[in-house]
């Protein structure tokens, strides 16, 4: 049980004795007690009094300042409290604390004397009925499932035939050993990698995804790339649910497999993945061929192709025989004079259309003649007729107000032209 200093009869003021003697701080208006000097013992008597509890709430006001450290209020139906979680208990949460959630805190009661009020200092924080790897792995779900990196659209196909597999994993693990066993059973001739990396602890999401960016560098390059490890609890295979991991498998340019050794939890490396196998045992079995299976299937495509070519050769030979009794093969010579004989009907046909064609165009074209002849000047000067120009401009005289005396005519005649001054001019004109 403490006591406040008030009440410890050894406690003695820090001010210089007076003629009032020893006297108990706070005891009395003539000693009273600083306000820092109270929240210091109030500080002290509720450490002393209340060690360090748990306790349940809800968060509230949840604020993050570039410092890291995290403040909060916990509050039920009826009360409430501040509390804090200093940077470095918050590094290691494993999920986002946000506004809202149910949480079971476990803590110590301090005093902010600045501000005279108290605030429970965090040292754990745990969702209520979630865990807190579930609940973190609930958020980066989310997180990364909104950007698209589990979307079925962005899985690529696992080679049929792999030559060069690569496997990043604890070189020194049952995982590695049963995929290796596997493989080499089923074709034995597959060039197998060892990417070492830890698979479990501190560490082990960076390894991973370093090795990860390695097998994508290596010439030649890998046909499909293996990550994996053997079974284990969540914990255990929390580093392939590291957003590095996962955001490492959706940029890498092979087709990668998650071979996680757990059937019941499903890791956010599986997710983004091509490809998920339940063990690394299983992952061997989907992605290397076997080698039986193989020849039996060569066997049968060898039987399906003999039976495909006698078929074919069997068509071409029909095919030939139906060739062969074809007139055109058998009697070449009536043919031709089948042809020799439409060609001849052809030529005669066209010299009757070519003289047909010329005797409309010879009618067509006296015709035409005939009716230019008749609307020839020639017709009208044969019959006495004739044309008179002036000279030198040749303008046709059409009457005698067109001339003047001293004109030079020239005039048109059927077979000639005559030359003539006008001397006089009689016009047949009455005004």
């Amino acid at each position: 049980m403490s006591r406040f200093l008030w009440e410890d009869p050894e406690f003695e003021a820090s001010d210089p004795p007076s003629n009032h003697g020893r006297r108990q701080l706070g005891a009395s208006p003539d000693a009273p007690f600083s306000i820092s000097q109270l929240n210091a013992q109030i500080a002290a008597a509720i450490e002393a009094r209340l060690p360090k509890v748990w306790v349940c709430g809800e968060i509230c006001d949840f604020s993050r300042p570039r410092s890291g450290h995290l403040y909060f209020t916990l509050k039920d139906e009826t009360s409430q409290i501040r509390a804090v979680i200093w940077r470095s208990t918050a590094e290691r949460l494993g999920f986002e604390v946000e506004d809202g959630q149910a949480v079971v805190c476990f803590g110590r009661i301090d005093l902010y004397a600045p501000r005279g009020s108290y605030q429970i200092v965090l040292d754990k924080l745990e969702p209520q009925g979630l865990g807190a790897l579930q609940l973190a792995f609930r958020q980066l779900h989310a997180r990364l499932e909104k950007e698209g990196l589990f979307d079925p659209a962005r899985k690529r196909a696992i080679p049929s035939m792999p030559g060069r597999i690569g496997f990043v994993t604890s070189p020194s693990g049952a995982a590695i050993r049963d995929f290796v066993e596997v493989a080499r059973r089923r074709w034995p001739s597959v060039e197998l990698l060892v990417i070492p990396a830890k698979v479990q602890g501190a560490g082990a999401a960076q390894e991973i995804a370093a090795g990860i960016q390695l097998a994508n560098q290596l010439s030649p390059p890998l046909d499909v790339l293996v990550i994996g490890r053997g079974g284990g609890s969540m914990e255990d295979l929390w580093c392939f649910n590291e957003e590095v991991v996962v955001r490492a498998i959706a940029k890498s340019r092979i087709p990668t497999v998650s071979a996680v050794g757990h059937e019941i939890d499903v890791t956010l490396s599986d997710l983004v993945a091509d490809l998920r196998a339940l063990t690394p045992s299983e992952a061997a079995e989907r992605i290397v061929p076997n080698q039986h299976e193989v020849r039996e299937w060569l066997v049968a495509m060898r039987s399906r192709l003999g039976y495909a070519m006698e078929s074919l050769l069997e068509r071409l030979r029909l095919r030939l025989v139906a060739t062969e009794q074809r007139p055109v093969i058998v009697r070449p010579e009536e043919t031709l004079q089948r042809r020799m004989q439409k060609l001849d009907e052809l030529s005669l046909r066209l010299e009757q259309s070519m003289d047909r064609q010329l005797d409309r165009t010879r009618h067509r074209i006296a015709t035409i003649a005939a009716t230019v002849e008749a609307l020839s000047p020639l017709q009208t000067l044969s019959r006495g007729f004739s044309i008179c120009r002036l000279q030198p401009s040749g303008k046709v005289v059409r009457s005698c107000q067109e001339a003047e005396v001293g004109d030079m005519l020239h005039t048109e005649l059927v077979d000639g032209r005559v030359e003539s001054i006008v001397a006089r001019i009689f016009s047949s004109h009455r005004r």
